[in-house]
């Protein structure tokens, strides 16, 4: 029971990555509040918690929005006193486009869900640590932010800002009794990419292949990793940026 006892809050709770992780959480010991912008699949979250015997609580909050973002911290706070360890999941991708064709909507949806997200729900996760003296923070980047990513400038910029956030909030709080690490996922088998294989005949095939191990990643395993980050087991660990990617760095076939 990597968390037991804890408190966990993660966005972008209601599908893909962040449920797997709110389940994950929740097997480990933690109670956790799960949070996003669909109330509804948030809800369907905190059921599947339930059925496996944990206790969990839905939010409903648009990440990019501040009020929104610190009423989701004081919500948690009041239910279950404290916020130990999160998962900051949501994120818009911006669609699929050369750089010159990307709408100014869809580059500034990108930036205010993916990056200023981050940066908020930081704003307002950060104070609530320092006054219950330390917690772990957890957030879902992306490959794509390292080494960019064709047709996807918004998401790539902004995962790339979402790395650069870490780095800066465990430089400022490492004597504080807060870790803050990033995770870059390859590709993982979340409805999205579910739905995109299904619109692009070889799209899986090829994606596959891109990886070492030559699979896609399950939700579940990022999860662990988060997990992992955000226990005691993890304790001298902060500032770093964990690749759950299947060997995609190290496949010759992508470098």
């Amino acid at each position: 029971m990597l968390l037991s006892g804890k408190i966990g809050l993660v966005t972008g709770g209601g599908s893909g990555i962040g449920r797997a992780t709110a389940l994950t959480f929740a097997r480990d010991g933690a109670r956790v509040a799960v949070v996003d912008y669909h109330l509804e699949t948030a809800e369907e979250t905190v059921e599947l918690v339930r059925q496996a015997g944990g206790e969990a609580l839905a939010i409903r909050a648009n990440v990019g929005n501040e009020d929104d973002v610190r009423a989701m911290v004081e919500q948690t706070v009041d239910v279950f006193g404290r916020v130990d360890c999160v998962s900051n999941n949501a994120a818009f991708g911006g669609g699929f486009a050369l750089l010159p064709d990307v709408t100014a909507k869809n580059w500034q949806l990108a930036q205010d869900v993916t990056l200023k997200g981050v940066w908020l729900c930081m704003k307002y996760q950060i104070p609530q640590m320092l006054k219950q003296g330390g917690g772990a923070i957890v957030n879902i980047a992306s490959l794509s932010g390292v080494r960019g990513e064709a047709m996807q400038a918004p998401y790539s910029a902004a995962k790339g800002g979402v790395i650069a956030l870490t780095k800066t909030a465990a430089a400022e709080y490492a004597q504080k009794g807060i870790r803050v690490n990033a995770i870059n996922p390859g590709g993982i088998r979340t409805p999205a990419i579910v739905d995109y294989f299904a619109k692009v005949p070889g799209a899986e095939e090829h994606t596959a292949k891109v990886h070492a191990m030559r699979r896609l990643g399950e939700p579940e395993e990022v999860a662990d990793a988060v997990a992992y980050l955000c226990s005691d087991r993890a304790s001298f660990i902060t500032g770093t940026t964990l690749d759950v990617d299947g060997g995609i760095m190290v496949n010759p076939h992508t470098l």
